[in-house]
């Protein structure tokens, strides 16, 4: 059974990127076809967590819950259950794609929702250039606000049912995306919905990750925040206030319960 951190309301599953991909590959195969998702917790998303109990809800229903972020693995260390490392969405979706790749013998079928529009066309390009057997099978980037409408959400759900995607990656945000298939998971007759932020852009080419030393330094925060300032420096300077916060929350409960 695999172990979990159980910390922020949440429970993180302690996995590497190799066992993550095993354990999406394994829900892709099943008979099911009902939707299961993933979710990747960053240092945002879980101040996020304390702040809305709707974006909670959604994170509490999800299938697995991966860390994406160097300051939730580090307290991790502190909190009871090792992580092993960062999983992000943007490592997730590439890893099993080769994966798939280099072991089916058949096509893995693809929708891509969210990005702006002209950029999930240009990531489905990529993808099927790189990755022999891939298959994207409907793209779709929603227009703003769409998450308020109910006709056009539904117009959602029957693009995707009706491509017959298996694996359905969401580019849309948090917490938007998150609210939006925790909400809708029960139409969508995909076997995994991956909740992956920025992804499609990164596959696309749109936007470009850091460098990998700054990766494995736990150094991206900076190469996101120098390349979108105006969106992210509040962001995380808040985050940088709360998140040590909720920590020390954690190891004061923790020790509370132990007494």
């Amino acid at each position: 059974m695999t172990k979990r951190l159980q910390a922020f309301g949440i429970e993180i599953d302690a996995l590497d990127r190799t066992d993550a991909v095993a354990e999406v590959l394994e829900k892709l195969q099943s008979d099911k076809r009902s939707c299961e998702y993933v979710v990747t917790p960053n240092v945002d998303h879980i101040v996020k967590l304390g702040q809305s109990a709707d974006f909670l809800q959604a994170y509490q229903s999800a299938s697995l819950i991966l860390a994406d972020g160097w300051p939730v693995v580090a307290a991790s260390r502190l909190l009871g259950t090792r992580l092993p490392e960062r999983v992000t969405g943007s490592d997730l979706v590439p890893n099993l794609f080769a994966h798939v790749s280099s072991t089916w013998h058949r096509n893995l079928t693809v929708f891509l929702l969210g990005a702006a529009p002209g950029v999930a066309e240009l990531a489905a390009r990529n993808i099927e250039g790189t990755w022999r057997n891939i298959r994207v099978v409907g793209i779709y980037s929603p227009p703003f606000g769409f998450e308020n409408d109910p006709k056009e959400c539904a117009s959602i759900c029957a693009k995707i049912a009706q491509s017959g995607a298996e694996l359905l990656v969401v580019g849309l945000g948090a917490p938007k995306q998150e609210l939006w298939i925790e909400k809708h998971a029960a139409q969508l007759p995909v076997k995994v919905a991956l909740c992956v932020g920025a992804a499609i852009d990164f596959l696309a080419g749109a936007k470009r990750r850091s460098p990998k030393w700054m990766q494995r330094a736990g150094l991206e925060w900076l190469h996101r925040m120098g390349s979108e300032p105006r969106r992210l420096v509040k962001r995380y300077a808040y985050g940088a206030v709360v998140f040590p916060l909720l920590v020390i929350k954690e190891l004061v409960a923790d020790r509370h319960r132990r007494a």
